[in-house]
């Protein structure tokens, strides 16, 4: 029993380094060199295409006011309502202020008063005048005292007639009268209604309806390539199978703060009337430049960390060239960069390869 023991406490000190070397001889798995694969290559060259820029715009009546009271008073008489067409000048409503009106006959009379007193002052001072003519008939401090009495009242008679203008100019403010011709779109008062200076709600709107304004917002990349005279294209959705033309008219020649954009405005004669203010328009502009640039595949631009590049092909090795971005037309987009017709660029580039590797 004792022999069979120690035989095997002797194999089993024989097994453990065995197992251990054959731990430390287990073989690891063989790391394979990673393969270039060819990478497709394409040719730039120069185009000058246009490219549609599709921007939401607003439809905005040429000429728009709101009329308010100029003066307190109440509403006497309404000639229109909402749709009423209506001409420049055309009376719209009148007011009524019975403390205006009395204002301003007293201002009358009192300058029909002052102006008798002016005449008979005005003929004492002629009078004097000629018997002035007569040496010593009228002594000089007389005569200083009449002109001096005739200028007084003949500045008592300009203002007395300045009131009565300037209440009349109020009296007329009681006429309320269309600034230009268009369609009546509110109407916000009653007969009878007391009205004033004083905010709130307008008496009557009106807007000029046969022509509209496109307004839009042009990004600033896009700014460069828009001029006045270019036409537009727009849609909306109550007429989806029609399509529109309008005319850039205006360009504010400043970008919003906030968008960083420009705004632009297209004019558009709506004879039909089928188009109305502040419809919503789908519209696309096209763009093109003043010369040829190039167009490359939007695949083969690589943004990453190390920024905006193309993998150019110089001598067979991988070269990056860094570009600015321009217009996008398709799968294509406008670069700006050192580039060159004829230049070869990588289809697909990736940050994965290399500058300067070899390029299959």
């Amino acid at each position: 029993m004792k022999n069979i023991l120690y035989t095997a406490a002797i194999l089993s000190f024989l097994v453990i380094p065995v197992s251990c070397n054959q731990e430390k001889e287990t073989p690891k798995p063989e790391t394979k060199p990673m393969m270039m694969n060819s990478m497709e290559t394409v040719i730039v060259k120069k185009s000058n295409p246009k490219v549609d820029l599709k921007l939401p715009g607003e439809l905005v009546p040429d000429q728009e006011t709101a009329l308010f009271a100029k003066v307190q008073s109440y509403v006497k008489k309404i000639n229109v309502d909402i749709g009423s067409y209506v001409s420049a000048g055309q009376v719209l409503m009148i007011l009524e202020a019975p403390e205006i009106q009395s204002q301003a006959a007293s201002a009358k009379a009192k300058w029909q008063a002052q102006e008798a007193i002016y005449t008979s002052t005005k003929s004492s001072y002629e009078r004097m005048y000629r018997a002035n003519e007569t040496r010593g008939a009228i002594a000089k401090d007389a005569l200083d005292q009449i002109t001096a009495r005739k200028l007084s009242d003949q500045a008592q008679l300009n203002a007395a007639k300045s009131a009565y203008h300037e209440l009349q100019d109020i009296n007329r403010y009681l006429v309320i009268r269309a600034p230009f011709s268009g369609v009546i779109t509110e109407r916000n008062v009653d007969l009878g209604a007391y009205v004033g200076p004083m905010g709130g709600a307008p008496l009557l709107v009106v807007q000029n309806t046969s022509k509209l304004r496109l307004s839009l917002s042009v990004p600033e990349a896009n700014v460069p390539y828009l001029s006045v005279g270019d036409t537009v294209s727009f849609r909306v959705n109550a007429l989806p199978e029609k399509s529109f033309k309008a005319r850039i008219s205006r360009k504010s020649g400043s970008l919003d703060l906030k968008l960083r954009s420009e705004k632009i405005e297209a004019d558009f004669i709506n004879h039909s009337k089928e188009l109305k203010p502040f419809m919503i328009a789908e519209s696309t502009i096209p763009l093109q430049n003043n010369e040829a640039t190039f167009f490359i595949p939007r695949s083969a631009l690589v943004e990453s960390n190390m920024g905006i590049y193309i993998i150019k092909k110089e001598n067979g090795k991988a070269r990056f060239v860094p570009v600015k971005k321009g217009r996008i037309l398709n799968d294509t987009i406008e670069v700006f960069g050192e580039l060159s017709e004829g230049d070869a660029i990588i289809k697909k580039g990736n940050e994965e390869i290399l500058e300067g590797s070899l390029i299959k």
